[in-house]
């Protein structure tokens, strides 16, 4: 009994040991990701060459430029397809004649879209060109660079055309806005600050402009 029990301690030990090895070895593996978030994902001489000169004003320049050339461009679109809904010419010849309906929709489409980009216009023109002062926090109208994994990306936090993109230096420009995942993400962060991009995978904020 004597040698059974001492048996059972030491398997019991023995189970310990690998538990307590086990968690070591997680608590390590999870504190190299979290560092790894504080510390630079690229290397010094690729973050010269990635990081995007500081001119927000030219930026805001270019997503304008882009937004008033779709408003035109669709504005003419617009007019075309009001003109082809209300031409008298273009009367239903009979009830399964459905092309001054289909008209009307794609006018009324247009029209609304029109609109939109009319405001988004109004909305960028609104914001200011300056950079933001030293250590500022994320807010609407900044200018970020994220570093992640073998690159650095960049982004304009702008009131609407989420998904717009332009070209400024040889860096693509994305713009986000605060209603989009990341974009509720990264208001409020400053340089340093980390980001959880998905699970296990984190940005740092490398400028805030």
């Amino acid at each position: 009994m004597v040698n059974a029990s001492r048996y059972s301690k030491l398997q019991n030990a023995l189970v310990s040991r690998r538990r307590l090895v086990f968690m070591q070895q997680v608590y390590q593996k999870r504190s190299l990701q979290v560092n790894a978030a504080f510390s630079p994902l690229l290397p010094p001489s690729k973050q010269r060459t990635a990081c995007l000169p500081v001119n927000k004003q030219a930026v805001l320049d270019q997503i304008l430029s882009l937004l008033n050339a779709e408003l035109a461009a669709l504005t003419r679109a617009a007019q075309g397809a009001f003109a082809a809904a209300t031409d008298p010419d273009s009367k239903a010849e009979n009830k399964y004649d459905t092309r001054t309906l289909e008209a009307s929709y794609v006018a009324r489409g247009q029209a609304q879209r029109v609109a939109e980009l009319q405001e988004a216009v109004r909305a960028f023109g609104a914001l200011s060109g300056t950079p933001l002062e030293s250590g500022a926090a994320v807010t609407l109208g900044a200018l970020v660079s994220l570093a992640l994994p073998g690159e650095v990306a960049h982004y304009f936090l702008g009131p609407f055309a989420g998904g717009t993109e332009v070209l400024h230096e040889g860096q693509e420009v994305v713009v986000i806005t605060p209603a989009s995942a990341l974009g509720q993400k990264l208001l409020g962060k400053r340089t340093g600050d980390a980001v959880a991009m998905q699970p296990g995978v984190f940005a740092k904020v490398v400028a805030v402009v």
